[in-house]
């Protein structure tokens, strides 16, 4: 079974994957970034489908050119799962056509509570008094997916955003290469992702 880790970032969680011997077989990232650079001192294929050659960050990217692109460049790896680590590019409809219901990721919150970009912080202006991460399943409804696996971070009095993102990754480091590996078992067994993997 051969994983695709897509990463825009320094690849902590990318790390956690292969240390807990999750089949990465390609990583790609939509911009420079030290998560290509991990990938590559570990041996795996490190690809760059570059934001800037679509547009960039401004209104005039376009996805769906870059998520063509962003396929064509998987292609030769067979990927069999797909794992969000810290993709900060939203994939689209026919992205998610090539890798139906077999895209992961994590999100920084006990969904449905938290959605979005801003979870963390969200969290504590909303006073609330846990959060934690959830593994699911991506669908273009965003953090709408099938949840496979949650675990609980408690929110402590004077907790940051930065210092509740770190301690919310330290679970994330444990829990998203457990589920990665689980649902691989249920693919190559042919079974459904979708069910409780753990938590």
């Amino acid at each position: 079974m051969n994983v695709a880790v897509l990463v825009s970032g320094a690849g902590t969680i990318m790390e956690a994957m292969l240390a807990a011997g999750v089949p990465v077989a390609v990583v790609a990232a939509d911009r420079p970034c030290r998560g290509l650079e991990v990938a590559l001192a570990a041996g795996v294929p490190a690809v760059l489908c570059d934001r800037r050659d679509f547009g960039g960050f401004t209104k005039a990217f376009d996805r769906d050119a870059y998520c063509d692109a962003l396929t064509v460049a998987l292609l030769p790896f067979s990927v069999d799962l797909v794992a969000m680590a810290g993709f900060g590019t939203i994939v689209n409809a026919s992205f998610h056509e090539a890798y139906e219901r077999r895209i992961l990721n994590t999100h920084p919150s006990l969904l449905p509570a938290f959605k979005g970009w801003h979870a963390v912080a969200d969290a504590l202006e909303a006073k609330a008094t846990v959060t934690g991460c959830t593994v699911h399943v991506a669908t273009l409804e965003l953090d709408e997916g099938p949840i496979l696996a949650q675990a609980v971070v408690p929110i402590h009095e004077g907790d940051t955003p930065e210092g509740l993102q770190e301690r919310i990754k330290e679970v994330e480091r444990k829990l998203y290469p457990q589920t990665i590996l689980t649902a691989l078992d249920r693919l190559e067994h042919n079974q459904p992702l979708v069910g409780s993997i753990g938590g």
